[in-house]
C-alpha cells in the first residue's frame, strides 16, 4: 500500500500522501469541488480497501481502523475524509448483506479503488430518519426494478462509480416506529453509468466543500434484481446493522479539531506565546477535551462497551459537539489571525459543524439513545 504506513497492526498515512491530501484540502476549498489530484492519490494509495474482507482482496480490517483511518484522513482534509468514511459504510454493508455473487462482482473492486462508492439516502421531505421517502421502486414483470425519485446530500456525487441507494418498494401498513428507516424500504446498487441516475454539483456549501456533495436524480434507472441489497422491504435492518459495526462519523470530528488544535500549538508557538502559562493551559484543556472525544471514538469502534451502537451514537453526539467547541476556542485564541477571509480555522469550524448534520444527524441520534431506554 503506497499510501499507508504499518498496515499491518495501526494503518497510518505515509507523510508524502499526507503532504498531497493537505493541498489538494487548499485547492478544494478555493474552488469549492472535490480535488481530483487529491481524490486519485486516494483511490490509488491502497486505503479503500480497509473495510473489505481479505478474501476479496481488502485488507480485512474492523471498525477500530476504519476511524484511526478516517481520523487521519479529516486531519488533512475533513472532505475527503467524509468520502472515504462513506466508501468504506458501503463496503462494508457489501461484506456484511450481500450475496457471494455481490461480493465478487463489487468488493475487488472497491478494495482496489477502481471503483469509488458513496450512500444516496437523504431526500428533501424524508425527515433525519429517512421514514418519509418519496424515491420509488418499482417491480417489472421481467423481475427488474425501475427507480424514481431525487436524493440530496449525496457525499461523492459524481465522482463515486457505484450508489447505495435507498427507496421505497411498498407502502408500510402502519405508521413507522421511532427510529432509523421504515417498513418497506430497500436497498439498491446503481452504478454510475446507470443512464437513469444523474448526479448535480448544485450545492454550494458551508463546509465540506471538496466532498462532492451533491443531488442524485434517478429518472427511471432500470436494475436488476440482483443489484438489491439485502432482504427487499427490509432496509431499517441493515440500518441498525451500520452503528452496530463500530464505525463512527465522530472520526472524521476528531481528526477535523486535531487540526484546529494543531493550529493554536503553532500559533502559540510562532507568537512566543509558550511562555505564558495562561496560555500553556488553554491548550491543555483543548488537548484534554480532544483526547476524550478521541477515546470514546476508540471505545465505539473496539465494540467492547455493553451496548456497542448506543456507543457510536454516543461517540458521533459527544466528538462532533466537542470538535465544534474546540475550533470555535482556537478561533477565539487566534483572534484576527483567524478572521481573515480564507483563513483555515474558519474552514474547519465550517466542516465541524457540518459533521453533526450528516445521517444520522446528532438530534436523531439523541432520539435513537432515548427510544433505547423506553424498550
Amino acid at each position: 500500500m503506497p499510501g499507508v504506513v504499518g498496515s499491518r497492526l495501526s494503518p497510518r498515512l505515509t507523510p508524502a500522501l499526507r503532504a498531497l491530501l493537505r493541498e489538494g484540502a487548499e485547492r478544494a476549498e478555493a474552488a469549492g469541488e472535490v480535488d481530483r489530484e487529491a481524490l486519485t492519490a486516494l483511490r490509488t494509495s491502497g486505503l479503500l480497501a480497509t473495510a473489505v474482507p481479505t478474501e476479496h482482496g481488502g485488507a480485512g480490517r474492523d471498525a477500530a481502523a476504519v476511524n484511526a483511518l478516517v481520523e487521519q484522513i479529516a486531519a488533512v482534509s475533513p472532505s475527503l475524509a467524509i468520502i472515504a468514511f462513506q466508501h468504506f459504510a458501503v463496503s462494508a454493508r457489501i461484506a456484511d448483506w450481500g450475496t457471494a455473487r455481490q461480493q465478487a462482482r463489487w468488493l475487488p473492486r472497491l478494495a482496489d479503488g477502481t471503483w469509488l462508492a458513496a450512500s444516496a439516502w437523504s431526500e428533501s421531505g424524508a425527515g433525519a430518519a429517512k421514514q418519509n421517502l418519496s424515491t420509488t421502486a418499482e417491480r417489472r414483470t421481467d423481475g427488474t426494478w425501475v427507480l424514481n425519485g431525487s436524493k440530496a446530500f449525496t457525499t461523492g456525487a459524481g465522482v463515486a462509480d457505484l450508489y447505495l441507494v435507498l427507496v421505497r418498494t411498498a407502502r408500510p401498513d402502519a405508521a413507522p416506529a421511532a427510529g432509523y428507516g421504515a417498513p418497506g424500504q430497500t436497498f439498491f446498487l446503481v452504478g454510475a453509468d446507470n443512464p437513469g441516475l444523474v448526479p448535480e454539483l448544485g450545492l454550494d456549501l458551508a463546509g465540506m466543500r471538496g466532498s462532492a456533495t451533491g443531488l442524485v436524480s434517478l429518472d427511471g434507472a432500470v436494475v436488476a434484481d440482483d443489484d438489491r441489497l439485502g432482504p427487499e422491504g427490509q432496509a431499517a435492518t441493515v440500518i441498525a446493522s451500520v452503528r452496530e459495526s463500530g464505525a463512527s462519523l465522530g472520526a472524521v470530528s476528531v481528526g477535523t479539531a486535531q487540526a484546529a488544535l494543531d493550529l493554536a500549538v503553532a500559533h502559540a508557538h510562532d507568537r512566543g506565546l509558550m511562555d505564558l502559562p495562561a496560555v500553556r493551559h488553554r491548550l491543555v484543556g483543548l488537548a484534554t477535551r480532544l483526547e476524550a472525544a478521541r477515546a470514546v471514538v476508540e471505545r465505539a469502534g473496539a465494540r467492547t462497551s455493553a451496548d456497542p451502537g448506543l456507543t457510536t451514537l454516543h461517540s458521533k453526539l459527544h466528538a462532533t459537539e466537542a470538535a465544534e467547541e474546540i475550533c470555535l476556542d482556537v478561533a477565539r485564541m487566534l483572534g484576527s489571525a483567524g478572521y481573515r477571509d480564507g483563513a483555515r480555522i474558519g474552514r474547519l469550524l465550517a466542516d465541524a459543524r457540518g459533521v453533526s448534520l450528516m445521517g444520522p444527524t446528532n438530534d436523531l441520534c439523541r432520539e435513537l439513545v432515548a427510544v433505547s431506554w423506553t424498550g
